[in-house]
């Protein structure tokens, strides 16, 4: 296989390939899809090209988030931010709306923009599949928080099932014996991961889950407002919420308090992240901490890693969640609170 037989598929030059493929010179959008839509269809790898024409770094590395309207992401790219700068790197932040072509259409500007590397939470776990592949024959990935299905890709996160897990014993510890689940209904590893351990761990606890009780929405307040008014038409109130993040707890709490629902009293709720509103909403929420200091530094150390070796093997590294237990739940006095 030859960079001209990819050429003359796609209908291009040959230098057009080689553009597109090592992420030097101009090449439009739709060349470029063309071009790596080809590669990818004749199994031809641009890596020999793009590390000949890649020989010197730009000192910027790429970042693709899917919703820039999450704090939970806003504290994630303030963390990646603070650590590309102690190690003199520069930031170009794209934002994908959850959209899985705008996904695409970004990593493709910032790889014609000649970053060293991109570090991307993917949108969906198997729509951005080809895009986040294309964009790894050109520049080191690292994938964060998010992961995409069969991708030989690094990735860095926490363990969303331990996470769960630490949660329902909480419940347990407290005697709750029903509960509601609200989610995201797209389809990524989180989303999947937090739903799916929640409802094996509850069924070992003899928790009891109902169908009409599991809300699908997005992370969003909104959502965590709507799911909980929905909750309450289905009829008596479990004696738990478990929220799949705080922006989500946030909109129940809100709902609570303009129905009149005592939290934790009638209800106990907990969230996802702690992001800040966590420690200031009223009441505070119990939620699941993620280590973002520490997943910025692990996900920077392993791009800037795959730069140099000359066989990177694919990294995998979920780190430790905790628990951090406030006044939404029964049992502030268990736990202390760290924030």
């Amino acid at each position: 296989m030859t960079i001209k037989t990819v050429a003359e598929h796609a209908g291009v030059s040959t230098a057009t390939v080689s553009r597109a493929l090592s992420g030097t010179g101009i090449v439009s959008p739709e060349l470029r899809r063309a071009v790596t839509t080809a590669a990818e269809k004749l199994g031809y790898s641009g890596n020999t090209v793009a590390s000949a024409l890649r020989s010197s770094r730009t000192n910027a590395v790429g970042m693709v988030i899917p919703e820039i309207a999450n704090p939970f992401m806003t504290d994630l790219v303030q963390e990646v931010e603070e650590v590309l700068h102690l190690n003199g790197i520069q930031l170009l932040l794209c934002n994908s709306r959850q959209d899985p072509s705008r996904e695409r259409d970004a990593l493709t500007s910032l790889i014609a923009r000649r970053v060293d590397g991109l570090i991307v939470c993917p949108v969906d776990a198997t729509s951005s599949f080809a895009a986040v592949q294309a964009a790894s024959r050109s520049v080191p990935v690292v994938q964060v928080d998010q992961r995409i299905d069969g991708l030989d890709a690094d990735w860095v996160g926490i363990n969303d099932e331990t996470a769960m897990r630490l949660i329902v014993d909480h419940l347990s510890s407290l005697g709750v014996s029903s509960a509601a689940f609200i989610g995201s209904k797209e389809n990524d590893s989180s989303s999947r991961i937090r739903l799916d351990s929640f409802l094996a761990y509850a069924t070992s606890a003899g928790i009891e889950v109902a169908k009409e009780h599991i809300f699908l929405g997005r992370y969003s307040v909104v959502c965590g407002r709507e799911s909980l008014k929905q909750l309450i038409d289905s009829g008596p109130l479990p004696d738990a919420l478990v929220c799949a993040a705080d922006v989500i707890a946030v909109g129940a709490l809100q709902a609570c308090h303009s129905e009149k629902i005592s939290v934790p009293k009638d209800l106990i709720i907990t969230g996802f992240d702690d992001i800040e509103f966590a420690n200031l909403c009223t009441p505070r929420l119990t939620t699941v901490r993620q280590p973002l200091k520490a997943i910025a530094k692990h996900a920077v150390d392993i791009l800037r890693a795959s730069q140099t070796e000359q066989d990177h093997a694919s990294v995998q590294l979920a780190l430790s969640p905790t628990l951090v237990v406030r006044e939404s739940s029964k049992a502030a006095d268990i736990e202390g609170d760290t924030a």
